[in-house]
């Protein structure tokens, strides 16, 4: 059956220029399936990026170097003589769901002209009361990175690699870095379409990975049980107003997803224990989202 909803779903890419570059589908119990239209590199999966640093969030509080309602600052003390006002609040929570309040706009694309960004982003003055208003930027992943590596000794990348790279046998990814060597966090991690895969799967089982607890369990739920508000988002379409969790957006029918710029997908659907991953260049990635929910997801509930 997924046989068929894949090549459906890849004469679709073709009648209507998806861009897709490949496409994996796992169903739990069952081999992966994978359909292709080019080889399968390493691609930048833009904002997928952030669930990486979200999971990293999870296991450094499993292993008591942080708390997901610390303060920002109570792990950079010595900025907050620079710190606007209202700043002194914000927590590593409200930085992973976007609902920090501050003024900073900032994507990995955008050049970094501070010496150090994440000076930056905390003397931006707070646009919202922290806590109070969904505003999606990199800002937030990117400081909650250097958090990382300030509780942990080890930056974003390094303290994953043992962690979560190597069981998923995702070997030496590429992740790139700010201008003092820290990950972006939020964005350009390099991963194939079938590495991708094995992260979905990972999450859809709550973590375990061939007997192994990778990823405490109640933090991968966590991940959408307590989603922000995100009505107010124009972008897309509706799939971006269900709400947003731990760096992850919630989709309609039980389904929560990650999603990369130009297209970089990854649907987890727990009722249904499927996990579906694309990669692409699209020029229009909500028409992709839907092709993605009319071609495989919806037919397989």
């Amino acid at each position: 059956m997924i046989d068929e909803l894949l090549d459906d779903f890849i004469r679709a890419d073709r009648d209507d220029g998806l861009g897709v570059y490949g496409i994996c589908v796992y169903r739990e119990g069952e081999p992966l399936v994978e359909r292709r239209t080019r080889s399968d590199d390493r691609v930048n999966l833009y904002s997928v990026s952030k669930a990486f640093t979200s999971v990293a969030l999870g296991m450094a509080e499993a292993e008591g170097r942080l708390g997901l309602d610390d303060r920002l600052l109570d792990h950079f003390p010595e900025l907050r003589t620079i710190a606007a006002d209202g700043v002194e609040q914000v927590t590593l929570r409200q930085l992973v769901t976007m609902t920090s309040g501050t003024s900073h706009e900032w994507f990995a694309e955008v050049r970094i002209d501070a010496a150090d960004l994440l000076h930056e982003i905390v003397a931006a003055p707070l646009a919202a009361e922290p806590g109070t208003t969904f505003s999606y930027t990199g800002s937030g992943p990117y400081a909650v990175g250097r958090v990382i590596a300030r509780a942990t000794g080890a930056n974003l990348r390094d303290y994953l690699l043992p962690r979560l790279f190597a069981p998923l046998d995702l070997h030496n990814p590429a992740w790139h870095t700010c201008p003092n060597g820290y990950p972006f966090a939020e964005s350009d991690l390099f991963l194939r379409t079938h590495e991708l895969a094995r992260f979905a799967r990972l999450l859809l089982q709550e973590g375990e990975w061939e007997g192994r607890q990778l990823v405490p369990a109640d933090y991968v739920r966590r991940m959408t049980s307590d989603p922000v508000d995100t009505s107010t988002v124009t972008y897309g379409g509706s799939r971006w107003t269900h709400g947003y969790g731990l760096g992850v957006w919630i989709d309609e029918n039980d389904t929560y997803r990650m999603d990369g710029r130009y297209g970089q997908y990854a649907l987890i659907n727990p009722t249904t224990r499927t996990a579906i991953t694309v990669t692409a260049h699209s020029e229009d990635d909500p028409k992709l989202l839907e092709a993605l929910h009319t071609h495989v997801l919806n037919r397989l509930s």
